[in-house]
């Protein structure tokens, strides 16, 4: 990032929303001493009672700066980018509303995270904001929460216990238990609803994006299969995730000169699987009718979320598998609730970092992996998030 004076080291934007608030809640019990954080939001009213509710965390937090950001006024957007050092976002879907701060962001010189699943969004902002970005120095990173941080770092574990040099293969795992926010829904009805945008906007993408001249990465899918070791089926999901870990592999050569990664949800019943795979073509054929799309978006709105009892009961598992050069090891990367509780941990420990750390010269679009690396790794520990070796063999 540019070095310049900047007034705050942390801006959240968006903390009135369901997540927003446990990222500010976490930041309340977990921000350093001498930390200068900020809220923004376009209704002051809203952010004047979560001032309060983090005041009774922290005392210290009744004298939290409160700025006025609104996604449709990009002049107030530029002006919160511009006095701080890192910008956190939680205010989604993406796609709709996430540009302008992005685009603020980069011309500023501006640190950014966020929590966007949105593959198009992700394409896009590459193609929009990269080069400005590279320009000032900003570093944007996406995908700072459940999607796609233990993927992406539990990856970057994994090949560090393999040998260096020689091709590599790491397969992921993922069991969880936990429901979704309003939020979350409405996300994921954007993302159904534009399949074809989003694999135009992909193809822009790969026609501009510089590729490793000398190593070759690959994301296979495939149909389902049985792991011999655990006994699950293995069922290939087309989220953003495996991208996230593409782009870690070809911007760091400690992924070898050819790595290829495969990204499962692992389930003990493949029945219950070919049934949710069912209804996910229902709902993504629905979300292209505006009319049943209507419908569907008042099912669940966002701003609401599970409740603390039931969090409580949610948990996430991965497991990784990897093998090269002879060897093999299997890692994991586990927590509790992943959709809120430890993605706004996740999302704050990444400003964290950013803001903090002691980190790679990078800049432009980049991977958590890439931008943060073991410095996260060790935030993410010491947050109480399991990321050890399991075996070797």
């Amino acid at each position: 990032m540019a070095e310049r004076a900047r007034e705050h080291d942390l801006v959240l934007f968006g903390g009135t929303g369901f997540t927003g608030g446990l990222t500010a809640e976490y930041l309340a019990r977990h921000a350093p001493e001498g930390c200068r954080w900020a809220l923004a939001g376009r209704n002051r009213d809203k952010l004047e009672r979560l001032r309060d509710r983090l005041a009774a965390i922290d005392p210290s937090c009744a004298d939290l700066p409160l700025l006025h950001a609104d996604a449709t006024d990009e002049g107030s957007l530029r002006a919160v980018a511009a006095a701080t050092r890192v910008v956190i976002t939680t205010v989604g879907p993406y796609l709709h509303h996430g540009e302008p701060l992005v685009a603020a962001c980069a011309a500023e010189g501006t640190d950014y995270v966020d929590l966007t699943g949105e593959p198009e969004f992700v394409d896009r902002m590459y193609l929009a904001h990269h080069a400005t970005a590279r320009r000032t120095g900003a570093r944007l990173v996406h995908a700072c929460g459940f999607d796609s941080i233990p993927y992406d770092l539990g990856v970057y574990f994994t090949v560090g216990h393999l040998p260096e040099d020689t091709p590599l293969t790491v397969q992921g795992q993922v069991r969880a238990k936990a429901e979704f926010s309003g939020g979350t829904y409405s996300s994921a009805l954007t993302v159904f609803s534009r399949a074809k945008e989003m694999a135009r906007t992909a193809r822009e993408r790969r026609r501009v994006e510089a590729r490793p001249g000398n190593r070759r990465i690959h994301l296979p899918s495939g149909p389902p299969r049985r792991d011999a070791g655990t006994g699950r089926w293995l069922v290939p999901i087309p989220t953003l995730d495996p991208q996230i870990v593409g782009r870690s592999a070809a911007a760091l050569p400690r992924y070898g000169p050819e790595f290829t990664y495969r990204h499962y949800a692992a389930v003990k019943r493949l029945p219950t699987v070919l049934l949710g795979a069912l209804g996910l073509g229902v709902l993504g054929l629905a979300s292209r009718i505006p009319p049943a799309r209507r419908a569907l978006a008042n099912v669940r709105k966002p701003g609401a979320g599970p409740s603390e009892q039931r969090r409580l009961k949610s948990w996430f598992h991965v497991r990784f598998v990897g093998e090269g050069g002879g060897e093999r090891v299997v890692t994991e990367f586990a927590g509790g609730d992943p959709g809120y509780d430890e993605t706004s941990k996740m999302l704050a420990e990444s400003a964290l970092s950013l803001a903090f750390d002691d980190l790679p010269e990078t800049s432009g679009q980049v991977t958590t992996a890439a931008a943060m690396g073991d410095a996260l790794l060790t935030r993410l520990s010491r947050a109480g998030l399991t990321i050890r070796v399991v075996e070797r063999g």
